[in-house]
Formats: structure tokens, C-alpha cells, sequence
């Protein structure tokens, strides 16, 4: 088990809780709260783990829920093993195993960036489990879209070079995720599992498995993601960083297509980051839409 520093202990101090898919591959999760069979599951994106939801997940322990927040493998304190696969449906898999073996039989998603395919794939198969859904700056749809910067890390000659030797995906995230800075603390954290080439590996993978064609290994997967997506009938919440270098509004705009009825807060000053960059109000946004369950005007913006 990763031993990590005081200063990160100190901002995330969760008991680490490990789930085996098989010999040397354990997935970690936090599991904080009451132990009932209803909880708020939080899907992490790329370069972050579990400790993006920090704050998130004190204030929402403090409301009486069961939190659980894990790592995708590869991610954070899960194992880092260049065999195993880190495909989209893979990482569904896993999702599904892990909660499977926890016995949940509801379940809020919180879903930010690749959380929000992998929530959605779990989603689409389990609606009798699925309760609420948070949406933030994520999609779980196919899209063309794609920043300059990650196309070039996703060119097979250059992405295990600059990914996992340089670090010039997550080092530079820090930066470029936020509209308004982070802590010395956040950056610290963000960063800890990402020390080294190894540990890098999924970052890698990550934008490996963008699927922006039709022969891409993940490309059937996500598409019949997509093709479900109007099947979602739950409450659902949509918060959005206006300022995401990745997932702009036009992500924004296709999911209020998918889901006109949702509620949808909107934050100019905020960027893909959004619960580093607005933590207290999304927090906020987000402790009330479960206490209310979509009750709400259709829009608001900040």
C-alpha cells in the first residue's frame, strides 16, 4: 500500500479500502459514511483520482450519506500494471464488479471527465440501481472534439514519450484545468500518484482510448453508451466550468439536448477543474439537489 506524505494525509484522510479483480490488481476506493445499501458513488476523470472529491466527500459524509469514491486501475492508490487492460469497457467492468461486491442497491453517480462514460456505461445496464446523476464537465457520448494539445498525446509515437517520460499531461493540468488556480495543496495531491514513468500508465491509456473512430477499440462501446443515454430517466443535476480548455460548452449544449428536463448551473469563472476551482458552491448545489431530488427551476447561471 502507498504510504502517502502528512501534508496529503492531512486533506484526504480516508481509511483506504482495496478491492481485488485479480492477483497484483486491486482497485482502491474510499468508503466513508454510514454502511447502508444506498450510496453517492463519485467517478473521477483524467490526470485526478479520488482525492479530487476531497470536500466533496466530508460534506456529504456530514449530511448522513455513504460515500464511495474509487480509483480507476491505474488511477491514484489502485495498481499501476502495464497488463492490465485499460479500455473503457473494462473500466465499466470494473466499476460494476466493485460495486457488485459492495451490495449497493442505490446509487448517486457524481461523474467528471472519462467518469462520466464509465458512470454512464454502469448506468445504462443497472437504471433499477441508478437514483441521480451528477453531470460535470464530462461527456459520455462520440465526439471529434479534441484540444490541440491532447491530439498531439494521443499520436502513437508521442504519447508514451511525452505522457509517462516528460509528464506533459498531468504536470501540466495543474495549470491548464484551472480558471483560478490551485492550492499548493491540490496541485500536491493531484499530482502524488503520478510520480514516475510506471505510475503514468494510465494516464496514458486514458487519451489512448479516445475513440475518434470507427475501428477504435472503445468506438462500439461508446456509441451504444450513447444510444441509451435517452433511457436515463432519473433526476439529474448538469454543473459546468465555462472556461474547460477540454469539455466546452458545446459538450454543455449536446447534453441538454439529451436531457432538456435537468438542471443546469453554470459557472463563467470556472474551468475543468470545477471542484478545485468552485468547491463550496458546487458542494453546495450538489448537497441540495439530493436533499430536494431536482425540484428545481430548469436553469440558473452564476
Amino acid at each position: 500500500m502507498v504510504k502517502l506524505p502528512l501534508n496529503i494525509k492531512k486533506a484526504y484522510p480516508f481509511e483506504p479500502n482495496f478491492f481485488s479483480f485479480k492477483e497484483n490488481s486491486k482497485i482502491h476506493y474510499v468508503d466513508e459514511g454510514p454502511r447502508k445499501k444506498e450510496a453517492v458513488v463519485l467517478l473521477h476523470g483524467n490526470p485526478t483520482w479520488s482525492f479530487y472529491y476531497r470536500h466533496l466527500i466530508i460534506d456529504l459524509i456530514n449530511e448522513g450519506h455513504r460515500v464511495i469514491a474509487p480509483d480507476h486501475i491505474g488511477c491514484g492508490l489502485s495498481s499501476k500494471n502495464e497488463s492490465d487492460s485499460y479500455t473503457l469497457s473494462h473500466h465499466i467492468k470494473n466499476l460494476s464488479e466493485l460495486l457488485d461486491y459492495l451490495g449497493l442497491e442505490k446509487v448517486t453517480l457524481v461523474v467528471h471527465d472519462w467518469g462520466g462514460a464509465i458512470g454512464f456505461g454502469w448506468a445504462v445496464e443497472n437504471q433499477k440501481k441508478l437514483k441521480n446523476i451528477v453531470i460535470t464537465n464530462t461527456a459520455a457520448y462520440l465526439s471529434k472534439r479534441i484540444p490541440w494539445s491532447i491530439a498531439l498525446c494521443k499520436m502513437p509515437f508521442l504519447n508514451s514519450f511525452l505522457i509517462r517520460r516528460l509528464n506533459a499531461f498531468a504536470y501540466p493540468a495543474l495549470t491548464m484545468a484551472t480558471a483560478k488556480g490551485l492550492t499548493r495543496e491540490a496541485k500536491e495531491g493531484l499530482i502524488f500518484p503520478y510520480n514516475n514513468y510506471e505510475n503514468r500508465v494510465a494516464i496514458a491509456k486514458f487519451v489512448e482510448d479516445i475513440p475518434l473512430w470507427k475501428k477504435h477499440p472503445s468506438y462500439k462501446t461508446l456509441l451504444s453508451i450513447e444510444e441509451k443515454l435517452p433511457l436515463i430517466l432519473v433526476p439529474k443535476l448538469i454543473l459546468w466550468g465555462m472556461k474547460d480548455f477540454c469539455f466546452d460548452s458545446h459538450f454543455l449544449e449536446r447534453w441538454k439536448t439529451f436531457y432538456p428536463e435537468a438542471r443546469v448551473v453554470e459557472y463563467e469563472n470556472s474551468g475543468h477543474y470545477l471542484f478545485e476551482d468552485e468547491k463550496e458552491l458546487v458542494n453546495q448545489e450538489i448537497l441540495k439537489f439530493l436533499r430536494l431530488e431536482n425540484s428545481y427551476e430548469c436553469h440558473i447561471s452564476h
